[in-house]
This record gives C-alpha cells, sequence and structure tokens, in this order.
C-alpha cells in the first residue's frame, strides 16, 4: 500500500481522523437526500419555484467536482485539502440555513457540494494514505456502510428534523459535526510527500469535465427535458472525446491517462461506471418494481427496501473477516456482480409472475452487489493506483460511478416513458444484461499482478 512515510501520525492520530474521515463522508452523503421530505416546506416558506433545483445543484456540484478534488489532494495534501473541504462545506451550511429565498438557498447548496465533493474524496484517499492493505480490509467496510445508512437514512432523518425543529436546522446540525470532525482529525492528516512532483492544476481538463458532467447530471434529473435532451448528449460527447485529446497531452492532466495504462484501473474504472449504471441507477426505478408486484403501499414499499439495505449490509460486514483468508479481491469483485446480474433478472422475473419472494431475493441480491462492489473496488484502487496519483484515481473511481449513476437513471427514464406497460420489466432485464457486460470487463488477477509489479 502506498503509505506516505513522512511524520507518521500516532494510532491514536490515526484512528480519530479515521473517524473525522467517516463523519465527513456520512455529512456529505447525507446531505444529498436528506433535504427530499422538506422540499414541501421549504416551497411553501420561500415562495419560489424550482424547488426540485435545491437537491439537482448539490448533486452537479458533487459530481463535476469530484475529479478536481482528488487532483488538488495529491498536489497540495489531505492535510490542506480536506480541512479546506470541510470549511467550504460549513460555509454552504450557514448558507443555507440563513436562505432567504429559493435562489440563494440553491446557491449556497451549490457552494455545499463543492465541499461535499471534497469531503467524499478526501475520505477515501485519507484512508488509503494511513493505513496498510490488512487495515484497509477492515475499515473499508465502514466507508460502504456509513454510504448505505446515508443512502436510506436521508430522506426519514430530514423529515424528522424538518417537522421538528424546522427545515433550517437541516443545514444547521452540520456546523457542530463539521467543527468535531475538523477538531479530532487534524493531527493525523497526511500532509503532502515533497519528494513528489506537484505539477500545474489541468484548467482545461477541470472546464471539460465541468461542461460534459453538467449536461450528464441534468439529462439524469428525472425532469422532462423534451427536445434538450438531444443537445445535452451532443455536448457531453463532444466534451469527452476533446477532454481525452487534451489529457493526452497535457503534462499535469487531471484525469490521468496513465491511470488507463494499469490494467487493473483501466478495468475497475469501466466495470465501476456499467455497474454505477445499473445497481445505482435502478434503485430510482425500485420502489416503482416493488409496487408494481405487490400492489401495496409506501409502508410495504419502505420494508420491502429494508432487504436491499440488509443485501447492502451484511456482506459488507463479513467480507472485511473473510477476506483475510481468501484475498483474491477480483474473485470478490466478479461474485459481487454476477450476484448483481442474478438480483436485477429476479427482480424482472417477480414484476412478470409477479412473486414477492422472488422480488426479496432481487433486493437482497441487488443490495449485495452494491454494497460488496463499491467495497472491493474501491480497495483495488487504492493498491493499484501510483503513490503520486492516489487523490486522482479515486476521484476518477468515483466519477466514473456517479456519472454512471446519471446515465443509467436517464436511460432507464426514457424507457420507462417509450414502453408505460411493460417498461419496469424492460429496465432491470437490461440492467442484468449491462450488469452482465460489467462482469465480463471486470478485472482478473492477472490485472492485479501486473499492477503490483507495476
Amino acid at each position: 500500500m502506498h503509505a506516505i512515510m513522512m511524520a507518521s501520525p500516532s494510532r491514536v492520530a490515526r484512528n480519530l481522523t479515521f473517524a473525522a474521515a467517516l463523519l465527513g463522508l456520512l455529512m456529505a452523503q447525507l446531505d444529498g437526500a436528506v433535504v427530499i421530505a422538506a422540499l414541501p416546506t421549504i416551497q411553501h416558506e420561500l415562495h419560489g419555484a424550482g424547488v426540485a433545483g435545491v437537491t439537482a445543484v448539490y448533486g452537479l456540484a458533487v459530481t463535476v467536482a469530484t475529479p478536481m478534488h482528488g487532483r488538488l489532494g495529491d498536489m497540495f495534501g489531505r492535510r490542506l485539502m480536506f480541512p479546506l473541504a470541510i470549511a467550504v462545506f460549513a460555509i454552504g451550511s450557514i448558507g443555507c440555513a440563513v436562505a432567504p429565498g429559493l435562489a440563494w438557498l440553491i446557491v449556497a447548496r451549490a457552494v455545499q457540494g463543492l465541499g461535499g465533493s471534497g469531503l467524499i474524496v478526501g475520505a477515501v484517499s485519507v484512508l488509503t494514505e494511513l493505513f496498510d492493505r490488512e487495515v484497509l480490509l477492515r475499515r473499508q467496510g465502514w466507508l460502504t456502510a456509513v454510504s448505505a445508512v446515508a443512502f436510506v437514512a436521508g430522506p426519514p432523518v430530514g423529515g424528522v428534523i424538518a417537522g421538528q425543529l424546522g427545515w433550517r436546522w437541516i443545514f444547521g446540525l452540520n456546523l457542530p459535526i463539521c467543527l468535531v470532525a475538523l477538531v479530532i482529525g487534524f493531527a493525523g492528516l497526511p500532509g503532502r510527500d515533497t519528494g513528489l512532483p506537484r505539477g500545474r492544476f489541468d484548467v482545461p481538463g477541470a472546464l471539460l469535465v465541468t461542461l460534459g458532467g453538467a449536461s450528464l447530471v441534468t439529462l439524469g434529473s428525472g425532469e422532462n427535458l423534451g427536445w434538450w435532451s438531444l443537445p445535452l448528449v451532443l455536448v457531453a460527447v463532444v466534451a469527452a472525446v476533446t477532454l481525452v485529446r487534451v489529457e493526452r497531452r497535457s503534462q499535469s492532466p487531471l484525469v490521468s491517462p496513465r491511470l488507463f495504462q494499469i490494467s487493473a484501473l483501466a478495468r475497475t474504472i469501466t466495470t465501476t461506471g456499467l455497474s454505477g449504471a445499473t445497481l445505482f441507477g435502478t434503485f430510482t426505478f425500485m420502489s416503482l418494481a416493488i409496487v408494481a408486484t405487490t400492489g401495496g403501499g409506501p409502508t410495504e414499499t419502505g420494508l420491502l427496501l429494508v432487504a436491499m439495505t440488509a443485501g447492502q449490509l451484511v456482506p459488507t460486514v463479513f467480507f472485511s473477516v473473510l477476506a483475510k483468508k481468501f484475498p483474491n479481491l477480483p474473485l470478490w469483485g466478479r461474485a459481487a456482480l454476477a450476484a448483481g446480474v442474478a438480483g436485477m433478472a429476479l427482480v424482472a422475473l417477480a414484476i412478470l409472475l409477479p412473486s414477492v419472494a422472488l422480488l426479496v431475493c432481487g433486493l437482497v441480491l441487488s443490495g449485495a452487489a452494491l454494497g460488496l462492489s463499491m467495497q472491493v473496488y474501491t480497495l483495488i484502487t487504492q493498491s493499484s493506483a501510483p503513490k503520486d496519483a492516489i487523490g486522482a484515481a479515486v476521484a476518477t473511481l468515483t466519477f466514473s460511478r456517479q456519472i454512471g449513476n446519471v446515465v443509467g437513471i436517464a436511460v432507464f427514464g426514457w424507457i420507462l416513458a417509450l414502453l408505460p406497460s411493460g417498461g419496469l420489466v424492460a429496465i432491470f432485464a437490461l440492467a442484468a444484461a449491462v450488469t452482465l457486460v460489467a462482469l465480463l470487463a471486470a478485472p482478473s488477477s492477472a490485472d492485479r499482478a501486473d499492477a503490483a509489479a507495476a
């Protein structure tokens, strides 16, 4: 593992920094969904149209800023960039809490998203630099568990806070957590290795990532864009093609082509993008699948989604133990994707029959695939990335997952609009097929050996 051997922090300092990273990750991911339940109240109080922008702009800012935070972390070190991300997130939270109008709130949410992106990338990068591979196997599960809890708990937690304290406290409560994370975590944050070249920040690459990422996130927003969809697709494609050409010529690229020359990393990033489209992109449609199968209401839907969450959390716990005895990470990744193929196929079949038993099995397997694949492919990235590009590699992996998610939502949304009667079955059948492609593209043990040799 690529430990940065400078003034090594004590064990206590490392553990406190790990806790701070978890707090930062929890805040950043929780705030992506925590305002959903409060949106009607916000719209009523602030008297503004376009309240959906409160959530959309946060997701947009998190996505497009991810590669930039990875590169800046490599350039200046986590000791500078992680506290800066906390500060930006806190400033955005203050702006949201005191917002006099909807436009102000949306701008503040964008600022908050810029900080949140740094917290997400920083948490994984800090973990990579603080601990060796054996410790990473144990602790990586905490990141997955935090993500799962934030994913599921966001809306209900936001509803409770908004109902009991008022919606502004959704953002106000971030401030003491930011302070705690900064105080307990700063001492153990790894600094920049001065023996590595810093390089320059890739401004053209950042602009192209912002342009292409913004287009894709807008396409995946779920809004009816009408004829705007085609121009957005064209902008995204042109930005992507231009980005590849620019990054190949850049001396200090934002998304380094060098990462894709390492077989394990190239396959991991590709697989993560494909599985992000299916395992994450279908989550938006899971509640519709549950209703189509059971005919139940919100209570039944919420209870059945617990099966998916359980499927996500349980393998995460056992993986940390079993991976010590069976350390073949590529095999674990392929097992996770195989579970994803089976899970998506079972959900499609459950809608057709219909069958609650098949649906529950599909939800559990889909949740297991999501949690385990995210954990395994993060570990492969952490152990395969060059020492001077840990942040860039983690950011590229995260960005690939995020873009896969929004593309998946957009494509599946179009399918549902075109096929209102059989659209859900088609969505999950296609998701199973794409997950199978991800399985075939996944890294092998030979790829890992090549990365270790490099």
